[in-house]
């Protein structure tokens, strides 16, 4: 190889290496823009069954047309009695309405639990509308303690505007319960002056504890 050609092959291996790592760079913040990403096209879109977060409680108009709202309930991993207190509900839509569902905890000791959710179809999820909802939130309950845990919503008007949704009769509202891992309080190695050192800090106990 003349020297003349050296230099050139030179500079493209540093062109290689850069655009390698631009690509590796890249690769990179989209792994971490993501999930926040993914997370905000469902909740834009209804996509997957994610329902919208209502800013108002009403919907600003009624529809003379009726559908009905089913509710189901699941749980994975936590023994827990949850269920709806009424399967089904038919409103009219763009009417704002409440159901109940129920939860008691069946351990022998605290257990903590959180719901996620979705709707059937996941079209629907765009137009179903959350004013309150128990879903993603961190609830506690004692042993054979049962809470009532509510959901407010409305299904919003402009549904029958989607040529695929327009002739819908019926939505499943879905939660399923699971449970959440609390971090046992670390023991102290030098038990303070007066202290029992054989006893164990009292603690909410997990669903493997």
């Amino acid at each position: 190889m003349s020297d003349e050609t050296r230099p050139i092959g030179k500079n493209n291996n540093r062109i290689v290496v850069a655009v390698c790592l631009a690509f590796f760079t890249g690769m990179v913040g989209m792994a971490y823009a993501a999930v926040p990403l993914y997370k905000m096209f469902c909740q834009v879109t209804g996509y997957g069954g994610t329902t919208q977060r209502a800013e108002k409680q009403y919907a600003g108009r009624v529809l003379d047309r009726d559908i009905t709202i089913r509710f189901d309930a699941n749980t994975n991993g936590i023994p827990w009695q949850f269920e709806p207190v009424a399967r089904s509900v038919t409103i009219k839509i763009g009417e704002t309405a409440q159901a109940h569902y129920s939860a008691t905890n069946k351990f022998d000791r605290p257990i903590t639990g959180r719901a996620s959710f979705n709707v059937q179809p996941e079209m629907a999820g765009a137009y179903f509308n959350k004013v309150e909802c128990f879903c993603f939130t961190d609830t506690t309950l004692k042993p054979d303690e049962t809470l009532d845990m509510p959901v407010v919503f409305y299904v919003d008007p402009d549904i029958v505007n989607v040529p695929e949704l327009k002739d819908l009769k019926t939505i499943t509202l879905s939660y399923t319960m699971f449970p959440v891992e609390k971090k046992q309080p670390v023991a102290s190695s030098a038990p303070a002056a007066g202290t029992n050192s054989n006893k164990v800090p009292d603690s909410e106990a997990s669903l493997g504890g």
